[in-house]
């Protein structure tokens, strides 16, 4: 009796995590991908360093690909994965991390020098059944890249194609019960921005110093930056949110903060491996490959699910002054990053 009520679901528990009536094969949710930046006095002088793991099935593909920018007539769409959108005006170049089957990407940069990496997470938030097909999250990797100059205008692209079109559709190729929201680390050499999201509602954290790394859970709590218009009126609606206190996005949404706040956690690893190198200006690309090359907590992960391609970047500022090392083979542990360009020029 003991043991059941610890498995029965509780009133803040989410039903995407233990759920014994619909999308059984969730309840086991997978842990993958780990994405981090640090600013200086944490990463030298002029230098902002992201990094990705991008954890997948066991023997998906991915490959490193070069799509060109270019200016777009009116009336031109854009095939995503599942659905067809509006194409913008203009599109940047990208260096792009693309699993096989998917016309998103896990993580990339773009000319310039603009990075993005996603996180699949679990909330509470079931207004639209995930298993429908709209935006994923690799969509809006990739879309944020072609279309964002900054930082900010690639969150902002996100943050306004999320809210026209929603997120949903099956995430793996074979397996259509993988669904999920998705948060979203974005930098250039000026800021970053961790953005969170639960169907079409979402909140953005400001980073411009120090370090920040996410993993598969929410972590911002009640010092959000920017969010969805109508987000306190719905956490009132549906979370019976009392504005007498600051609203809680980790604990509302996500309902679960043990990942978000344990030590033990993959969460938890990254973070006490960032600080390692806290005002000490040491966190340069190579040790951000020391990092993603960790079996701390699984971030260099094997087994069912493996880091199938990893990235790391120095964003500085200045054109053409951004570097970028990739690999698109499994385990960062066992295999080398190589040097690349978004204009494919002094890659090795």
């Amino acid at each position: 009796q003991k043991l059941m009520r610890l498995l029965l679901p509780t009133p803040r528990t989410s039903m995407l995590r233990i759920n014994f009536s619909k999308n059984a094969l969730c309840s086991q949710k997978p842990s993958s991908c780990d994405t981090f930046v640090a600013f200086p006095p944490t990463s030298p002088q002029g230098v902002v360093v992201f990094g990705k793991n991008s954890d997948r099935p066991a023997g998906e593909a991915q490959s490193i690909q070069r799509y060109p920018g270019g200016e777009h007539a009116d009336g031109e769409s854009v095939q995503c994965t599942y659905i067809s959108i509006p194409q913008a005006k203009k599109t940047h170049a990208v260096l792009l991390s693309q699993i096989g089957w998917m016309w998103g990407v896990e993580h990339g940069a773009n000319e310039k020098g603009v990075v993005i990496g996603n996180e699949a997470v679990w909330t509470l938030v079931e207004d639209e059944d995930l298993v429908t097909k709209r935006l994923l999250g690799m969509d809006l990797v990739r879309l944020g890249l072609e279309r964002g100059s900054t930082a900010k205008e690639a969150l902002q692209t996100i943050t306004s194609l999320l809210e026209t079109h929603g997120q949903g559709g099956p995430c793996a190729e074979n397996d259509p019960s993988l669904t999920y929201h998705n948060s979203f680390l974005i930098a250039d050499c000026r800021e970053a921005w961790i953005l969170e999201t639960a169907g079409r509602h979402w909140v953005a954290e400001h980073v411009t110093q120090g370090s920040r790394n996410i993993s598969n859970t929410l972590t911002i709590r009640t010092e959000f930056d920017l969010s969805s218009k109508g987000l306190q009126d719905y956490a009132r609606r549906n979370f019976h949110w009392d504005d007498s206190v600051p609203l809680d996005w980790a604990h509302l949404v996500g309902g679960d903060l043990g990942d978000c706040e344990s030590p033990y956690s993959r969460q938890g690893c990254g973070r006490r491996l960032l600080l390692e190198h806290d005002k000490k200006e040491t966190l340069n690309h190579r040790a951000m490959i020391e990092i993603l090359r960790s079996h701390d907590g699984g971030i260099c992960m094997h087994g069912g699910f493996e880091t199938t391609a990893s990235m790391v970047s120095e964003l500085r500022d200045g054109e053409n002054a951004c570097l970028h090392w990739m690999m698109e083979t499994p385990h960062p542990c066992q295999n080398d990053y190589a040097s690349q360009r978004v204009d494919a020029k002094n890659s090795s």
